[in-house]
């Protein structure tokens, strides 16, 4: 039975994938049949009668006609064709001849996208006829108005336009050929040759009309604005001149002539309509104008700033130089007690040198003022650069005055912390031996020893003549870290021994039942005795704990209480 059932299970299995291609084919051809109807219904001779509402005659009839036999190519011919595959295609797939449906498939899909192409591109044609058509005739009109406007404008307004007159005639003349040749365009149905001139007629009217609207401004500038600037310029700098000012520098009248040359260089240049470049031009010469403006400004505010300062700064100055000279005195006289480092030392001297210099500079600048022959900008700028190293030189001075009052101050600080020093090391020596405690270790006698020797260290450098302060601070700051270890280390000691006796007291309990125990408290004793009190408070921690685990914490709780 087996030999019979496999067969026939596989032939049902090829068979049921025969019927799902099939029906995968059919799907397929269903789609096909679906975009060329679509093509077909596609009202593409109603669209076309949309021009005959436009001048049948020149391009748009040759269009026209173009437009109608590629349409009755495709459904006359196109179509049918496509209709017969599909009946093929069909006919195949009922003959399960899939490979061939699926070629015969491409071929129709092809045809349909080459109709479906020349369907777009008939509509897209149509409606760029179209809409020419519309968007020329609102386009012309709106140039014609602009035109008519720009004419009455000019003739209105000749004053205004000056040389320009006659060359904006002469450009708006130009459009009145290309406006009769648009007409004739449009009347011979050539829609699209003559949007061509719209466009170009457009770029000319937007740059022509600008250039209009732009031209009385900018003659009021080259012609009034910017001569009455100059000749302001030259009134102003006469009387500032007048007034003992020095502008020579400046070169103000040569460059003011020489934006009169290019005045009329521009003027020319506007007979030629050059008006962007006359533009530009025009912004450069009057951001320089701005530059001249502002340069006699900065004489004036420079003026006033030296008739200002001038007496301030020599004040300054004289203030300073005797200041620096009490200094450096000052300076010698406490040197005798104190010493200085090296910087420190030819601070006084190094200002005194500057102050030199300065005092120089300071007096070829007041010959200048004088005699009147300097810009006050430069001027102000020797000014203002004396005043600043002045201010410097005063802070040095400052900052030196009060190190040299501090040397007193930080000499008094340090007597009275050594002072404090030995009065502490001197508690912390009674502290200890006042304890009740067998002895003190070596090694603690050899610390409270070190102490005082830093100690009396720091009060051996305060005896020397010049005293150095900074070798005391160093000094000082070594004492203070010993001092403070050493009383660390006392307090230590005598918390050791107290918490020692209390260990011992609280092992004293297990010494009967156990001799382990009663040995080693033995040791830690013997320990104690020696002063080895770190050894000792270890034994006999050590001890306790292995008898009774967390005994430690509870004879610490314990000392705390009777503290």
């Amino acid at each position: 039975m087996i030999y019979f059932i496999i067969p026939i299970i596989v032939l049902t299995i090829v068979i049921a994938i025969a019927f799902l291609f099939r029906r995968k084919h059919l799907q397929e051809i269903g789609q096909l049949e679906q975009e060329k109807l679509q093509i077909q219904h596609k009202p593409i001779i109603e669209e076309m009668t949309k021009i005959k509402q436009l001048n049948m005659t020149g391009e748009t009839e040759e269009n026209f006609e173009r437009w109608r036999n590629e349409w009755t190519e495709v459904m006359d011919i196109h179509m049918p064709k496509i209709d017969s595959l599909l009946f093929d295609v069909e006919d195949l797939v009922d003959r399960f001849r899939f490979g061939k449906a699926t070629a015969a498939e491409k071929n129709i899909q092809e045809k349909i996208r080459f109709c479906e192409k020349k369907m777009n591109d008939i509509l897209q044609e149509l409606n760029e006829l179209v809409g020419s058509e519309e968007k020329n005739r609102i386009e012309i009109e709106k140039l014609k108005e602009q035109h008519r406007a720009a004419r009455k404008t000019i003739l209105a307004h000749q004053h205004s336009f000056g040389m320009t007159v006659n060359p904006l005639e002469k450009e708006l003349e130009a459009f009145n050929p290309k406006f009769e040749e648009y007409d004739e365009l449009t009347t011979n149905g050539n829609y699209l040759l003559a949007r061509e001139i719209v466009i170009s007629l457009s770029a000319e009217g937007d740059r022509l009309f600008e250039i209009i609207h732009e031209i009385p401004t900018l003659l009021t500038e080259l012609q009034n604005k910017i001569p009455a600037s100059l000749r302001e310029l030259r009134n102003g700098t006469k009387e500032m001149e007048g007034q003992s000012y020095y502008l020579q520098h400046l070169e103000l009248p040569k460059r003011l002539n020489a934006i009169e040359d290019e005045l009329g260089e521009l003027l020319s240049k506007m007979a030629e309509l050059q008006i962007e470049s006359v533009q530009q031009h025009t912004s450069e010469i009057n951001d320089r104008i701005d530059s001249f403006y502002d340069a006699l400004e900065h004489e004036v505010t420079a003026k006033h700033y030296v008739d200002e300062n001038y007496g301030r700064i020599a004040t300054m100055l004289s203030e300073i130089i005797t200041l620096t000279q009490e200094t450096s005195n000052e300076a010698t006289f406490v040197q005798q007690s104190y010493r200085l480092n090296e910087r420190e030392a030819q601070i006084p001297q190094q200002s005194l040198k500057k102050l030199v210099a300065i005092d120089k500079r300071f007096e070829v600048l007041a010959v200048r003022i004088e005699e009147q022959v300097s810009a006050n900008s430069s001027l102000k700028e020797e000014l203002q650069q004396i005043s600043e190293e002045l201010e410097q030189i005063a802070e040095e001075q400052d900052n030196f005055i009060n190190r040299m009052k501090n040397l007193r101050i930080d000499e008094n600080n340090v007597r009275a912390k050594l002072e404090e020093l030995a009065r502490k090391l001197q508690n912390t020596d009674r502290v200890l031996h006042k304890g009740n405690i067998p002895g003190i270790p070596d090694e603690m006698e050899a610390r409270l020893e070190e102490a005082d020797e830093q100690i009396y260290i720091v009060s051996q450098s305060l005896q020397e003549v010049p005293l150095n302060m900074s070798l005391v601070d160093n000094y000082l700051e070594n004492a203070e870290k010993v001092v403070a270890d050493v009383s660390e280390k006392v307090e230590e000691l005598l918390d050791n021994v107290m918490l020692i006796e209390w260990i011992i007291q609280y092992g004293n309990r297990y010494r009967a039942s156990n001799p382990g125990m009663h040995a080693r408290l033995l040791d830690a004793e013997e320990s104690f005795r020696q002063f080895r009190y770190a050894k000792a408070l270890e034994e006999a921690a050590t001890a306790v704990e292995e008898v009774e685990p967390g005994a430690m914490k509870r004879i610490q709780e314990l000392v705390k209480e009777h503290a």
